[in-house]
């Protein structure tokens, strides 16, 4: 199922399991296929991202393979997918604000706790690359908007028009309407979320998206913040999510993931704990919602649980290129 269908389903989806369900029955779903085996450590290197995305997975193998850093990988992984204007979801033919405007977030960490994040930003297709040079470059951590187009530009970042005529015909479309509320056009989110372990055992990892579309001119989501869209501690283990951004905003997701594998939760349950961090809260509409983590750690082990059915994760490990459908909460649909 592609991507942007995967949120237009969960909305269609029926109330979920009881919201009283202990966390312990949530981590009994840990066997899921194409979670690790919390008894056997992942042989190395090795990618994970959010989505079928094996193009950009085999990208960052290949850096991986051939003794490149996770850094390079997971920066290379999502370049992939940024130049797929097929996508409308990253890069270069995303769908648009409101107000026709494709506007980027994306942001990149790398194993020493360094990090980099551009928001609102037009007209450049490569938004990871520029966090990359933002963490490296200035003494900053994000940059937004006009400021963070103009520091892509003074770095040799190419200025282009981002909308394409079928992201143009689906914002013409969409115009008829103009339905306003990010609820109704859950649809509409999406991002690459990739993690990877180097041969040397170093964790790094990026996100990047270009959003809501139709969204308010100017709205910036979960993807480009750290800690809520993407978290890695090299010690620990990494993590980065996708879905509704402001309902992973409100639980700092991907730190809340992390957090718990250093609790010594597996990937898998701690994925699957936060998504239940998400429903419990009170007066939860998370029936009309989609929130999915994928997660790695320093083992090698990885886990991925979203709300909804239809979230994926695609791996690469010992050679074999892979997209796992992910185990979800919402079983009652």
């Amino acid at each position: 199922m592609k991507r942007r269908k995967f949120l237009k389903n969960a909305s269609l989806s029926g109330i979920g399991l009881a919201i009283g369900n202990s966390l312990t029955n949530c981590a009994e779903t840990s066997a899921s296929k194409g979670v690790s085996d919390p008894l056997e450590e992942a042989s190395l290197p090795l990618v994970i991202a959010t989505w079928d995305v094996k193009n950009a997975t085999a990208k960052a193998w290949d850096i991986l393979q051939n003794g490149g850093t996770a850094l390079d990988a997971v920066e290379q992984g999502c370049r992939v997918e940024e130049a797929n204007e097929k996508g409308q979801s990253v890069g270069k033919g995303g769908l648009p604000d409101r107000d026709g405007n494709v506007t980027l977030d994306a942001c990149i960490m790398n194993q020493n706790g360094d990090c980099g994040s551009v928001v609102f930003l037009r007209n450049i297709t490569h938004a990871v690359s520029v966090a990359r040079k933002v963490m490296e470059d200035t003494p900053h951590v994000m940059l937004a908007g006009t400021g963070a187009e103009k520091f892509a530009i003074q770095k040799g970042f190419k200025k282009e028009n981002l909308l394409t005529e079928a992201s143009k015909k689906s914002w013409e479309t969409w115009k008829i309407k103009s339905e306003y509320s990010p609820i109704i056009n859950i649809e509409n989110h999406d991002t690459i979320g990739m993690l990877a372990i180097d041969k040397a055992g170093n964790l790094s990892g990026a996100c990047t998206t270009s959003g809501l579309a139709y969204k308010l001119n100017g709205r910036v989501g979960d993807s480009p913040i750290i800690g809520s869209g993407l978290f890695v501690d090299n010690e620990i283990g990494a993590a980065v999510a996708t879905g509704l951004g402001e309902e992973v905003v409100k639980t700092v997701g991907s730190f809340l993931v992390v957090e718990l594998m250093r609790q010594g939760k597996t990937p898998q349950e701690a994925c699957e704990i936060a998504i239940q961090r998400i429903v419990n809260k009170p007066n939860s509409n998370y029936k009309n919602f989609q929130v999915g983590y994928i997660a790695i750690n320093k083992k090698g082990l990885t886990g991925s649980f979203s709300i909804h059915q239809w979230f994926s994760m695609t791996k690469f490990q010992k050679g074999v290129n892979e997209t796992i459908q992910s185990n979800y909460f919402n079983k009652d649909a």
